[in-house]
């Protein structure tokens, strides 16, 4: 592990020139308060609390959105939302340092692509702004919903009320407060990423803000098409290098991605960050 190579990327990250763009990765250690089971994160272990345990045929396996179309065909859409509110939506998972962490270094912009309410708990003490990925919607073009925190609660807000002075907190792929929107089934994504190519989920001043910016990368991982793609579109506009890569045990595939997309990867975990950035912690990220 590079400490000073790390240690030199946190030093950037607090003074507000770099994004943090979090994965499935950062949620690790947190658990439900009650049963003491950890939060379903990654791929398999979403795949495998949506089904009550039962492991899916391998092709479905593969991952989430495959998984949760099959199951929205045979069950309704209304299937994978109530899944992913009762999973989410509930105030009974442990707190996180991690979050409490990053919340605390009050960060202009961060793209948080876990569908949890972590982050956005940790962000309930100062007004924001909240951008949520939308998919399959026919009222508008524009795959986003937009809410400003304030006075202890959201409320929608329109493109022209946005307050571009306040720090934004990005969800692209949904989150249950204040209103359960997800992007999680196949079907979802191909609209979320075809609108993601044609500009129309990333609202206007975004656009603006992102430009010439570097990204963190913690807890994510490139092995699938589908992060692959998103993740390709949000960081349009970045700066040259494009940023940096946190993964402790990269595949060949993810260093190639890496090297595609200008990423400087790091072989270390987000808790080797954590513990370089906030070593009294205790570790649950």
């Amino acid at each position: 592990m590079n400490n000073s190579l790390i240690k030199e990327v946190l030093a950037q990250l607090g003074a507000g020139d770099i994004v943090p763009y979090l994965g499935p990765g950062v949620l690790r250690g947190v658990v439900d308060r009650q049963t003491g089971k950890p939060m379903p994160a990654d791929s398999d272990s979403l795949i495998l609390a949506m089904t009550g345990g039962q492991p899916m045929a391998p092709r479905l396996m593969y991952e989430f959105p495959r998984a949760a179309m099959h199951l929205e065909n045979k069950k309704g859409r209304s299937y994978i939302e109530r899944f992913l509110n009762e999973t989410y939506g509930g105030d009974n998972w442990s707190a996180s340092p991690f979050h409490a962490w990053l919340a605390g270094l009050n960060l202009p912009y961060v793209i948080d692509c876990n569908r949890d309410t972590l982050l956005q708990r940790c962000y309930a003490d100062r007004k924001h702004t909240l951008v949520v990925g939308a998919a399959r919607i026919a009222a508008t073009p524009y795959r986003f919903d937009l809410y400003q925190f304030d006075d202890g609660q959201y409320r929608s807000i329109s493109l022209n009320e946005v307050d571009t002075a306040l720090p934004v907190l990005f969800k692209p792929l949904g989150t249950p407060l204040p209103k359960p929107s997800y992007v999680a089934s196949d079907a979802d994504f191909v609209d979320y990423i075809t609108e993601l190519m044609g500009g129309f989920a990333v609202p206007a001043w975004i656009k603006q803000l992102r430009k010439n910016k570097r990204y963190l990368f913690l807890g994510m991982r490139f092995n699938r098409d589908t992060e692959r793609m998103v993740m390709s579109d949000l960081i349009h506009d970045a700066a040259d290098p494009a940023g940096w890569v946190l993964i402790a045990d990269p595949s060949a595939k993810e260093r190639k991605v890496c090297e595609r997309k200008n990423l400087h990867l790091i072989e270390a975990d987000c808790s080797d960050l954590l513990d370089l950035a906030c070593p009294t912690a205790t570790q649950v990220a």
